[in-house]
């Protein structure tokens, strides 16, 4: 199955260039970027999500956002599609960041629902509304009420995809897969469903998922791919296999605010450095031990079924 973004998105770490303190100032590291490009681009990244919650988006400055975005670009040159974090809770900056995202020659924005102020759903509509009137780039909603507060309803997204063709997707981020099949059989035909988090990307699949937008991806790209190519092939016993083999994985890269773990696990495999930016913090001995014990048993494991 083919989808506009493919299977496997990433949601991309922002590297930062280590100061050996705990500090909101962090400057981009982007050798250390250009470094992970290339190794997502190699390991099954469909997309790169630039400046997303993943890339530590509250604590980027735009200028940072935008300088983050145009260094991806230059660096992929066209080889992955590059979607950009251009959600806001105040509408007028979220409309002005998805302008730029136009601007900056980007393949889509993910816009995610208001955080903190916490709207009514006709609060929602009215805030994608003008987002999506304000652009002709690709839109995936994101929903995720753990960080935002609120629940964005089945019907409200159902809605906004039947009354703007440029919303054309959605991040299923609730752990509710009830709230998936609700928004699957409501939505228009051909609307994007992806998996929020990465433990659910199977069980999504079976009710009409298209992908992941994943953190996992940063260091088991090519095996979810597999899996999700094993699923659609119909090897549905293999796809479970690899899902199993994964699942202690994709559970410990949350056992510490999201992006600490996964930072800590590129940091393992050499690939960039752990640091974050306040109030982030780095994971403590005992759990970068549970981690790193996580990490070597899945490598040996996928090992055992090569």
């Amino acid at each position: 199955m083919q989808a506009a973004f493919g299977q496997v998105l990433t949601a991309m770490v922002t590297p930062f260039k280590c100061s050996g303190e705990v500090t909101s100032s962090l400057p981009i590291d982007f050798d250390a970027t250009e470094k992970l490009i290339h190794h997502l681009i190699k390991t099954g990244t469909d997309t790169i999500v630039v400046a997303g919650t993943t890339g530590e988006s509250p604590t980027l400055t735009h200028e940072e956002e935008k300088e983050l975005c145009k260094f991806a670009q230059k660096i992929v040159n066209k080889k992955v599609k590059i979607i950009l974090g251009a959600g806001s809770n105040s509408t007028q900056t979220a409309i002005e960041a998805t302008k730029e995202a136009e601007k900056l020659g980007v393949d889509g924005v993910l816009s995610v629902v208001p955080y903190y102020n916490k709207p009514s759903q006709a609060g929602l509509i009215e805030h994608f509304s003008q987002i999506a009137k304000c652009t002709s780039l690709p839109i995936i909603l994101y929903n995720i009420p753990g960080r935002t507060g609120i629940n964005m309803e089945p019907q409200t997204v159902a809605s906004l995809a039947g009354k703007y063709k440029n919303i054309i997707g959605y991040k299923d981020a609730t752990g509710n897969l009830e709230n998936t099949s609700q928004v699957i059989q409501l939505a228009p035909e051909g609307f994007l469903m992806y998996s929020g988090d990465d433990s659910l990307t199977l069980p999504m699949l079976s009710i009409g998922a298209v992908g992941v937008i994943s953190v996992a991806s940063h260091i088991v790209g090519n095996e979810i791919k597999d899996m999700i190519n094993s699923y659609f092939a119909g090897k549905i016993d293999l796809a479970k296999e690899i899902h199993n083999k994964l699942f202690p994985l994709f559970k410990v890269l949350f056992k510490a605010p999201n992006p600490t773990c996964i930072k800590a696990a590129l940091e393992i495999k050499g690939i960039c450095k752990a640091d974050l930016r306040s109030p982030l913090v780095k994971l403590n001995e005992k759990e970068l031990s549970e981690l790193k014990e996580i990490i070597n048993a899945t490598c040996k494991k996928e090992l055992a079924a090569k």
